[in-house]
């Protein structure tokens, strides 16, 4: 797929000027992309400006992009219950302020807004990324963001910190799953420098040309599409850096399950079924997984010597 096509033209207008230009009628057909959200009552939520994102041509797919209401209506966001259709209930989340910490082996501790710090962070990117559940279904996104880089250097990390702890909002009196006194809230994810690091790795802040939806994470998500999903945190709200491995969230629920590395592997099958194949969502078509889902060239050295493509990758 040409990069070009990655976002609907439509995209390129603001909604307003969309609206204005489509008027009344175009409400009624308009299928998807920039009037979706608003047919849905589903405004985007990010405070964060700058939208349709400049394409990234490095970044491309060898399949077709997942349909916008697929991706945005069909998610996990555990916060506000274990349904895949909570974005309803998701649009009591406030993200704007939303301030996000920078703390721990740092030169120097950051309590900044999240629009603020993509600011600083310099010119946000369109990337067309695969995402792999590990519940064994995939879809095809246009994720926008900053490389995930550009924020371990604005931290300036010490040189004893080998981990990035990430946290989410807690606010139960918003997202009522978090009253469920069985998980380990907040949720809390984490990956090493060198994985923060890695080219792929995306600070995201968009989909579809446009900001975040509130049930896919808004205004801060970490995108790691060699990963499996629930490595990819959302609404973050902090970023330790730490010479301590972090204790994830679903780590810390079902070790044997949900490991730290948590590298998308087909080979080895999560103890209650297989990682071989996988659904793309709006099909009910399985495809086959690929190592690393598909991005061994740019991360199988991260993992050099740690046991190759063995269940090190998965638990």
């Amino acid at each position: 797929m040409p990069q070009h096509m990655a976002t609907d033209e439509a995209l390129f207008l603001s909604r307003r000027e969309w609206l204005k230009a489509a008027g009344l009628a175009g409400i009624g057909i308009a299928a998807g992309t920039a009037g979706l959200s608003a047919m849905m009552g589903r405004a985007s939520a990010a405070p964060i400006t700058g939208f349709p994102a400049t394409p990234n041509d490095s970044y491309v797919l060898d399949r077709a992009l997942t349909a916008e209401q697929e991706a945005t209506t069909y998610t996990n966001f555990y916060e506000f219950g274990s349904s895949k259709t909570i974005w309803r209930k998701a649009q009591k989340l406030e993200t704007d302020p939303w301030m996000v910490s920078i703390d721990g082996m740092v030169e120097e501790e950051l309590k900044i807004d999240a629009a603020e710090l993509i600011t600083k962070l310099g010119s946000q990117e369109e990337r067309l990324y695969r995402h792999r559940c590990v519940e064994a279904w995939a879809m095809a996104v246009p994720w926008a963001g900053v490389p995930f880089s550009k924020l371990v250097a604005l931290a300036r990390p010490t040189s004893g910190a080998k981990y990035i702890r990430m946290e989410t909002f807690y606010d139960p009196s918003v997202a009522p799953g978090q009253k469920q006194s069985w998980y380990p809230w907040p949720y809390v994810e984490g990956i090493t420098i060198e994985e923060g690091m890695n080219e792929l790795a995306l600070l995201g802040t968009g989909m579809y040309g446009k900001g975040l939806e509130k049930q896919n994470g808004a205004p801060l998500r970490c995108v790691l599409p060699w990963k499996y999903g629930f490595k990819g945190i959302k609404s973050i709200v902090k970023f330790t850096f730490t010479d301590q491995q972090p204790v994830s969230f679903w780590e810390q629920l079902a070790k044997n399950e949900y490991g730290f590395w948590a590298n998308v592997n087909p080979e080895v099958a999560h103890p209650r079924w297989s990682q071989a194949t996988e659904r793309m969502l709006g099909s009910d078509n399985r495809v086959p997984t690929l190592l690393y889902n598909g991005y061994e060239e740019q991360v199988a050295g991260l993992y050099a010597g740690m046991g190759g493509i063995g269940d090190r990758l998965f638990r």
